[in-house]
């Protein structure tokens, strides 16, 4: 099973929705996975200890804030980063994640005297904008590269973001209230027109 197949059954787990729902056509692999595995939204992660975990809240809230529609913490996105750290992430790509949370950690708390998630909208943002910037060489950035696998090398931001959208995108919140959504069987139209204010519809996570 590759990496993306994993990411598949992933998003079946936390989110609890189907395959069907979700548009995906599961391999035979896939299946015997899926039947075997523990319930994702039981029993403990603890990759990460209460202070960590506050920290990626605060920072995938940035990122799908909760306005009119539900955020990143709505959709449960905190969990499903530490559970895709935990499962997902190869052994380097799990060492860049935890050293770039720690680094900012420390960070904040030098310069703060504080913690991140204690730390206004406006301070979160700069300081994950910072992290950006510093990030802007790596190949995550580089133009339409949207349909890759996951860059091993990216910095702890880009893998927070990425996991974010992922997160938030394959769960029922972000999927049905966000998205737009069908539950007829899904069909493929090449040429749907979507206004400024459209949102994309729900489609298949290939």
């Amino acid at each position: 099973m590759n990496r993306r197949e994993f990411l598949q059954c992933a998003a079946i787990l936390v989110s609890g929705a189907s395959a069907s729902q979700l548009g995906v056509a599961l391999t035979q692999e896939q299946q015997v996975y899926l039947a075997a595995a523990p319930n994702y939204n039981q029993g403990a992660t603890r990759l990460l200890n209460d202070a960590q975990r506050k920290t990626i809240a605060a920072m995938c809230e940035i990122v799908i804030p909760r306005t009119d529609t539900p955020g990143a913490i709505d959709a449960g996105v905190p969990r499903f980063i530490e559970l895709m750290a935990t499962d997902w992430l190869n052994d380097e790509e799990r060492t860049i994640f935890l050293a770039g949370l720690a680094e900012l950690e420390a960070s904040v708390a030098a310069d703060y005297g504080s913690s991140f998630d204690e730390l206004d909208a406006a301070q979160q943002l700069a300081l994950m904008e910072d992290l950006e910037a510093k990030a802007s060489e790596s190949s995550w950035y580089d133009f339409a590269n949207t349909r890759r696998d996951f860059v091993s090398d990216a910095p702890f931001i880009c893998q927070l973001k990425e996991l974010t959208i992922w997160g938030f995108f394959t769960s029922e919140k972000g999927g049905t209230q966000v998205l737009r959504y069908n539950a007829m069987p899904m069909y493929f139209d090449g040429d749907v027109p979507l206004s400024p204010d459209q949102s994309s519809w729900l489609t298949r996570l290939e």
